[in-house]
């Protein structure tokens, strides 16, 4: 694990944004700063925080009780906040494993509290890795997970951080080809449908922070070429399983995705 004195606290990190817009605490001033900044920009950028953690809910809850998924492998997980990947799996299984995949030293520094509160039937670890090196997630990740075995695999809002569109397609495909048949893919990302967030990432780019590049809706849903979708499919992340009350009473916004099986 990173020593926690490399935490820059002079720049902006999106995931201590987002982690201040979800109402969290582990951010500081200068993360404050741009994210009230951000809300004047795009006041929804903070429903779609609290609506990706929903949809990542959702989701989870799925592929352990519909889909029998043991496995999950969560890159990029950013800082635990609450209802957690290993926290709703292990509620339904609790003998799924979690591996967790990130390389911010405040995230690694957070792993310890938040690996106390796995199962103990189940395994939940971190990974210090950037997702820009997916062969080194597959190397680490085949040390915990049976990769003979199906595995969920998790992009939740992170790879609008990919370099370019072309690295965002090799690091999915990159994992997506180590895992078997009957795997799945839980992903998605922001959108350039939004002139308001676009605008936004173009600011946080100016902070000195990692930039966002919003895709479109085809670019993202490229990710899923040649896999089964779920229904109700490719979406707006508040409306995927709409059989949920609280899916049809939230506003459209420009967050996209699903999940995947491989055949």
């Amino acid at each position: 694990m990173e020593d926690p004195a490399q935490i820059r606290t002079d720049i902006p990190h999106s995931a201590r944004i987002w982690n201040f817009w979800m109402g969290g605490k582990d951010n500081y001033e200068v993360d404050r700063v741009v994210g009230e900044a951000s809300l004047q920009i795009d006041p929804d950028i903070s429903t779609m925080a609290v609506q990706s953690r929903q949809f990542l809910i959702r989701a989870v809850s799925y592929l352990a009780e519909e889909a029998g998924i043991r496995q999950f492998l969560d890159i990029g997980t950013g800082l635990p906040t609450m209802q957690n990947t290993h926290e709703v799996a292990q509620s339904i299984a609790p003998e799924a494993k979690v591996v967790y995949v990130d390389h911010d030293p405040l995230v690694l520094a957070h792993a310890r509290a938040l690996l106390t509160s796995t199962t103990a039937e189940g395994v939940t670890t971190y990974v210090n890795a950037d997702f820009h090196e997916p062969e080194k997630i597959v190397a680490e990740a085949r040390t915990i997970l049976n990769l003979d075995e199906p595995v969920a695999v998790m992009f939740m809002g992170v790879l609008g951080h990919a370099r370019s569109y072309e690295d965002l397609l090799r690091i999915v495909r990159t994992v997506l080809a180590a895992v078997p048949s009957g795997s799945y893919l839980v992903l998605w990302d922001g959108t350039d449908d939004s002139p308001a967030y676009v605008e936004l990432c173009a600011e946080y780019a100016k902070s000195g922070g990692t930039p966002y590049y919003p895709r479109t809706r085809d670019e993202i849903a490229a990710a899923f070429d040649g896999l089964d979708l779920i229904d109700p499919g490719y979406t707006c992340i508040t409306r995927w399983l709409p059989g949920s009350s609280e899916v049809g009473c939230t506003p459209e916004i420009a967050a996209f995705g699903g999940v995947a099986r491989k055949p």
